[in-house]
């Protein structure tokens, strides 16, 4: 699928893909121009202020473009996993599921996700679990985040976008309406 003309679109949206590193995400994103400000804004939240500490949250990510042979979302975010201190058995362990080698807590996080992915819901006695590791707010965002990146491998599958013709990725900048925490 062709990325659209972003010269067609409001200024706005097209400062909000030129402030994100012009990345293919999201500029295809721009097809659904009356729903991607509210996309790139939970996008924002999920990585600006997302209370799980980051390794843990970049474990889940590249865990969900895995389990959904999303190679964009994969590619981006074990690069941003290798950022913010997640150690290359987390990575590896991400793209098969195996918790061996694994923290406690990225054991639980890793095992959590699967469950997310594969049945949608979390029982009580896995809730149980992962509250030895997280609060209940960390717990909520766990969910969220599975959640938000089920969609986004959703649409870069959909639309195949890959990483052809991108420039260097603003990892390390601030995203628009957050903070660089999480990043």
């Amino acid at each position: 699928m062709d990325y659209p003309d972003l010269s067609a679109l409001p200024a706005e949206l097209r400062e909000e893909v030129t402030a994100r590193g012009s990345l293919n995400v999201f500029r295809m994103l721009m097809h659904s121009p009356a729903l991607a400000p509210g996309v790139l804004a939970l996008g924002d939240a999920v990585l600006g202020r997302n209370s799980l500490p980051d390794p843990l949250r970049e474990l889940a990510i590249v865990r969900v473009g895995h389990v959904y042979r999303a190679a964009y979302e994969v590619h981006h975010h074990e690069n941003i996993a290798r950022l913010v201190g997640l150690g290359e058995e987390a990575i590896a362990a991400a793209a098969t599921g195996s918790s061996e080698n694994l923290s406690a807590a990225e054991a639980a996080v890793l095992s959590a996700t699967d469950r997310l992915l594969a049945r949608h819901s979390l029982d009580d006695a896995e809730r149980k679990e992962l509250l030895a590791f997280l609060t209940v707010n960390q717990l909520a965002d766990l969910v969220i985040t599975v959640g938000f990146y089920q969609l986004i491998c959703d649409f870069l599958n959909t639309f195949e976008v890959t990483t052809a013709g991108e420039g260097a990725p603003p990892y390390g900048e601030t995203p628009p309406g957050g903070s660089d925490e999480g990043r």
